[in-house]
């Protein structure tokens, strides 16, 4: 790469790694484990070592130092931090390690008495180098392979980075993971590990070649930092990609549970709602997580105020119109299309989704009825709930971990044809028996009744 162009791409690359630590940093404060101290740590001296790397950064350092390529000191040492900090992160993330508490206390004390030892001998053979002239920031390497102290520090920072990669590339394809995300990061990992080892197979052959005082492949040597590059990216992408794509799943979720926000919060109880931003809560680029938590349980504290309009009729009319269904109680995959996360069958959760659905909006509409009926008698604001027991929603045992899926479920239903020709089975059934929409008097009456209301016709 030419100066300017390494510039650009050690600045932009020192950027990127600065934003993430800081959001790093957040998610550190409200968990505080060693692994994510790691990873922070890692990101923020990336930074620093791209900046410094950088050809604008290393000649203002060398100004300020006084000292020809200073910058490469703080620089390798800055990469074997970075490197030996992604070797203890494997180990740490290693299951059969962690199983072995005396085993993973050996190996990461040897390996990091390894990357202290050799940090300490490259400064003490830099220092005695007494470097002078000027130097190209990209080929300090082979510019200065002649000198015997040198050679040992660029001997040192070489082997240490070579075996560090190696290793750490090893464990990856070693460690086998549950979690598939973690999975998919170690994954990178070795693949970056093997990018970065290609910086050791360019430069070595030209600084051995420079040290002969020939310099035929001192190009390959300036390669190499474009392999170290691409490798830093590549575990840029490995430590956060899964944490990038849990923030845009966190946010899809928020919009997609906005209907049903709407429905059993904005349309129930606005008090309901956290905070006057509820609503507008999934335009918010950050703390992501908290407000699809506070999504959640908005939405179950409005269905629980919801609870005294609850009747059985819809559920049952979604069952029966489901039993009815050609298909031989097999809905039809466009629809009721959710993601599966639970062990029970999918289609049995995609009905039960569908009852909750109907019960919900059957219940909104008869709160609103109660609404304009108690406004009518000069009593705005104070519908008089049904009497008679409060009927349980479908799904109401599902454990907390779930909820945030199974609500998915249920919002995605809302405008599910099923739910629809049950809600319509419901009115005319009411119209049929003369139930009160503000009343429940004669709705467990109603319910056996409801199956013969809900016949589908044959499809051709």
């Amino acid at each position: 790469m030419s100066e300017n162009t390494s510039n650009v791409v050690y600045l932009a690359i020192a950027i990127l790694d600065f934003v993430i630590a800081g959001w790093k940093c957040l998610a550190l404060l409200r968990d505080p484990t060693p692994t994510l101290s790691l990873i922070t740590v890692n990101f923020v001296t990336s930074g620093l070592v791209f900046t410094m790397a950088a050809p604008a950064g290393y000649r203002e350092l060398g100004e300020l130092t006084g000292v020809t390529g200073f910058a490469t000191l703080p620089v390798y040492i800055g990469i074997l931090t970075c490197f030996s900090l992604l070797h203890l992160l494997t180990m740490l993330w290693d299951p059969r390690l962690r199983q072995r508490p005396a085993v993973l206390r050996r190996r990461v004390t040897l390996w990091s008495a390894a990357y202290v030892a050799a940090p300490a001998v490259m400064v003490v053979t830099f220092c005695s180098a007494g470097l002078s002239g000027p130097t190209d920031p990209l080929k300090f390497n082979t510019d200065f392979a002649t000198e015997p102290h040198i050679q040992v520090f660029l001997a040192v920072f070489l082997a240490t980075l070579a075996c560090g990669t190696l290793s750490t590339y090893r464990q990856c394809r070693m460690v086998k993971l549950e979690d598939p995300r973690f999975q998919r990061a170690l994954r990178s990992f070795g693949i970056a590990m093997l990018f970065v080892f290609g910086y050791v197979v360019c430069c070595a052959p030209a600084i051995t070649l420079a040290a002969l005082g020939n310099h035929t492949l001192d190009a390959v040597g300036v390669l190499g930092s474009t392999f170290g590059s691409i490798g830093a990216l590549i575990t840029s992408y490995g430590l956060s990609g899964a944490a990038v794509g849990a923030w845009l799943r966190e946010r899809r979720d928020i919009k997609a549970l906005q209907p049903l926000w709407d429905l059993v919060v904005e349309g129930v109880d606005e008090d309901l709602a956290f905070s006057v931003d509820s609503a507008r809560s999934h335009r918010l680029a950050w703390n992501v997580g908290f407000n699809l938590h506070r999504r959640v349980i908005e939405i179950l504290d409005g269905m629980r105020a919801l609870r005294p309009w609850v009747s059985p009729l819809p559920a049952a009319a979604v069952y029966a119109a489901y039993e009815h269904e050609p298909s031989q109680g097999k809905p039809d995959a466009g629809r009721l299309s959710v993601r599966d996360t639970s062990e029970r069958d999918t289609s049995e959760r995609d009905l039960e989704a569908a009852a909750t659905a109907a019960a919900l909006r059957d219940a909104a509409q008869r709160l609103q009825a109660a609404r304009r009926e108690a406004a009518l008698r000069g009593r705005p604001g104070q519908p008089q709930a049904p009497g008679g027991p409060q009927v349980a929603l479908p799904g109401e045992d599902t454990p907390a971990s779930d909820e945030r899926q199974r609500l998915l479920r249920v919002a995605q239903a809302l405008n599910a044809p099923l739910v629809a020709t049950a809600l319509r089975a419901v009115r005319v059934q009411r119209s049929a028996t003369g139930v009160n929409e503000a009343s429940g008097a004669t709705e467990a009456t109603a319910v056996s009744e409801v199956s013969e209301a809900t016949e589908i016709p044959e499809r051709p």
